[in-house]
Formats: structure tokens, sequence, C-alpha cells
């Protein structure tokens, strides 16, 4: 007996391998040492931006003290450009010329 040509069973639909969702790229915010930002000022900058604990805020601050730059956290592109331009505008508003930047991970 003929099918309707309307009516298809399961074994006519046609299976497409599903693409695999690749995770975005991440990125790593650095934050960069210099001469004149004072040390105390870099710790309520992890603290406020980064909700770092004050430990963990000294911690990052004596390393790019020492070796000259941290990586402050580990982003989507978004939300790492966001976390630069905020840590650039409070160090614009308090005079100071601490600089970060982000870089892919």
């Amino acid at each position: 007996m003929p099918q309707d040509p309307g009516h298809r069973d399961e074994t006519d639909l046609a299976v497409k391998p599903r693409a695999k969702t690749q995770r975005p790229p991440m990125y790593k915010v650095l934050l960069l040492n210099d001469d004149f930002t004072p040390m105390e000022f870099v710790v309520h900058v992890l603290e406020r931006l980064f909700a770092m604990s004050h430990a963990q805020a000294i911690e990052i601050m004596l390393t790019v003290h020492r070796r000259g730059v941290a990586v402050v956290g580990v982003f989507s592109h978004e939300i790492a450009e966001t976390k630069v331009a905020q840590v650039m505008e409070l160090a614009r508003r308090q005079q100071h010329p601490l600089q970060c930047t982000m870089e892919k991970e």
C-alpha cells in the first residue's frame, strides 16, 4: 500500500551532526608597574574593581611592584575591556599614571 506523500516516519528524518560550540577566547587583564602610583591606590583598585580580598590585593600589588606586571583576572573580551577602562578612568581621576592592558589568553 503506497504511503501518503505528505507522511514521514522517523526513518526519513535527516540527522545533522551538531556543531561543537567553541568557548569564546578569554583575555588576561594586566596591571603594569610604575614609579609613581601609590601602592595603597593599587590595592584599592584591586579590591574595588576586581572584588579581591585585602590580602589578595596586597599580594597582587606586590607582584606588580616586583615583577613589573601581574595578571589581575581573566575575562571574556567585553568584560576585560570594561575592566581596563574602569581602571584607567579611576587612575586618571586620581591623577595616577597606573596602566592596565589586556591580552588574549
